[in-house]
């Protein structure tokens, strides 16, 4: 496995636990004063979207086992497969924070959070293809 392609399957892991730790507080943590502080609500707030919150930390733990997964099938020696997982993954965790980061200008820090593991690991990739294809 060439260098490219264990730094992408770096920071897709990376990227896959920051998502779950999303999709944690999201689902499980929603309510508590940590994570309304993290997402700026009140209480009120975080009560009435509840349910809408705990649904998304799903498509948050998905987007990480495809990330993760795919880094692990590709250390198992599957690399078609394992760059396919990482890059949807990638590519889907990208797209959701560029989505964030033009919607909700006061949520840019967030995003950037967000954006920082999968543009790498999508970088990581495109020089893998380039370089070793």
């Amino acid at each position: 496995m060439n260098t490219a392609l264990i730094t992408a399957s770096i920071f897709a892991m990376l990227a896959g636990l920051l998502h779950v730790y999303i999709f944690v507080m999201e689902s499980f943590l929603w309510t508590s004063r940590s994570t309304r502080e993290t997402f700026s609500m009140g209480a009120d707030e975080a009560e009435q979207t509840k349910e809408m919150a705990f649904n998304q930390g799903f498509y948050n733990l998905f987007l990480a086992i495809m990330s993760i997964g795919g880094a692990i099938v590709l250390w198992c020696g599957v690399t078609v497969v394992g760059v396919t997982l990482m890059t949807a993954g990638s590519a889907s965790m990208f797209c959701a924070a560029l989505v964030l980061l033009c919607t909700a200008p006061d949520k840019h820090s967030a995003a950037i959070k967000q954006i920082f593991f999968p543009a790498l690991t999508l970088i990581a990739l495109l020089v893998a293809l380039i370089l070793f294809a």
